[in-house]
């Protein structure tokens, strides 16, 4: 087992990596269980695929399931109210611990559900997709979304443990693999070169579902992950806010396709990454050449590189719109990650939203 540790003082907590953890989660979980009991919320596509493997690796606890349509729709204030009225009625007390059991979606959902009830219990993060694995649920960022945007409701709550086992992704669609890669990318183009040359040489081998590729993607990515939360945990500086490389952009073409099944998170994502290579060498700022490899590798493994190949047509000024309602924006002003080159990204704060606006269109053009 590969165990790394966010390390946050006293609320420092493990990440375990392992094959086959789900089929041993009650010997890790079994401290966890007041009185032999958890209560545990998933999804059903989830649940049909995991749901009856996890309870036999937690035998002898009594689980409480609760099911949750599947999707962004789920991370909704009438899902939360909903949740939260569960938790209540099971008896969740402060020293429980709430499990979240799939992707990204019931992370951000039962973490903040755990960070406001009896104003905070403890939770445990059991991620189903490869996009949770190496990134939502290590960090303690929880959040539903609004009207306005993604993620604008949340709370900072750390899970007090992760497990993660490599071998659930074999019940994962091609799709659904891609849109998390995304996410494993993202750590080299941050600061890690070398890793993102691992990547032009593996990631066949990763979406095709090599144990030992997978297995390296995952802990490189985690490591990357908690270093850079253990440095910044709030955002309080510009470290942590390197871990939105591709989000800015991401969230509004996320926004414009109504956080649907349209368009993954992952794929926002991507698609947002290499925007903001190619606004980087607009800008002078990056070599159109380390743009043009971004785009290239991201396309060679079925990831959209633009707003079109996401299957958004908006103009601009419609995006930038969206981008208005980041929880990031300060004094009026929005600060976007953009990069000198492979591996050297960067927080800019001096970025006119016009002149992205600009650029948006010089792209549909």
């Amino acid at each position: 087992m590969t165990r790394i540790t966010v390390a946050l003082g006293a609320r420092s907590y493990p990440v375990d990596i392992e094959n086959g953890l789900l089929d041993r989660a009650g010997a890790v979980l079994a401290p966890l269980a007041r009185a032999n009991r958890l209560f545990l919320v998933t999804d059903v596509n989830v649940a049909a695929a995991q749901l009856d493997r996890f309870r036999a690796g937690c035998a002898g606890i009594e689980i409480e399931a609760v099911i949750l349509p599947a999707g962004e729709s789920s991370k909704s204030w009438a899902q939360l109210e909903a949740l939260t009225d569960r938790m209540l009625d099971w008896g969740v007390e402060r020293g429980d611990h709430v499990v979240a059991l799939g992707g990204g979606v019931i992370g951000d959902l039962v973490g903040f559900a755990s960070a406001i009830v009896k104003r905070g219990c403890n939770f445990v993060q059991v991620p189903t997709t490869l996009l949770a694995q190496v990134d939502s649920s290590v960090g303690g960022k929880t959040a539903i979304n609004a009207r306005a945007g993604k993620n604008l409701i949340g709370a900072f709550h750390q899970p007090a443990h992760v497990l993660i086992d490599p071998d659930v992704l074999d019940t994962l669609g091609s799709r659904e693999t891609r849109a998390g890669y995304a996410e494993v990318v993202k750590y080299g183009l941050i600061d890690d070169p070398d890793f993102f040359d691992w990547c032009e040489d593996n990631a066949g081998a990763l979406l095709a579902g090599d144990g030992a590729a997978r297995r390296h993607a995952i802990a490189r990515s985690v490591e990357a992950k908690a270093r850079i939360v253990g440095e910044d945990e709030r955002e309080t500086r510009d470290r942590r806010a390197l871990l939105n490389l591709g989000h800015t952009f991401g969230h509004a073409l996320e926004a414009e396709t109504g956080f649907s099944e349209r368009l993954l998170h992952g794929e926002a994502v991507a698609a947002g990454m290499a925007l903001a290579f190619r606004y980087s060498a607009a800008r002078g700022l990056c070599a159109p050449d380390d743009a043009e490899r971004v785009s290239r590798h991201l396309a060679a493994v079925g990831l959209p590189t633009s707003a079109a190949e996401a299957h958004v047509t908006a103009a601009g000024a419609t995006l930038v719109a969206h981008m208005a309602h980041d929880k990031k924006m300060a004094g009026g002003r929005l600060p976007f990650l953009l990069a000198r080159g492979i591996g050297q990204t960067f927080v800019a704060k001096d970025v006119e939203l016009e002149d992205v606006a600009a650029f948006l269109d010089s792209e549909r053009g």
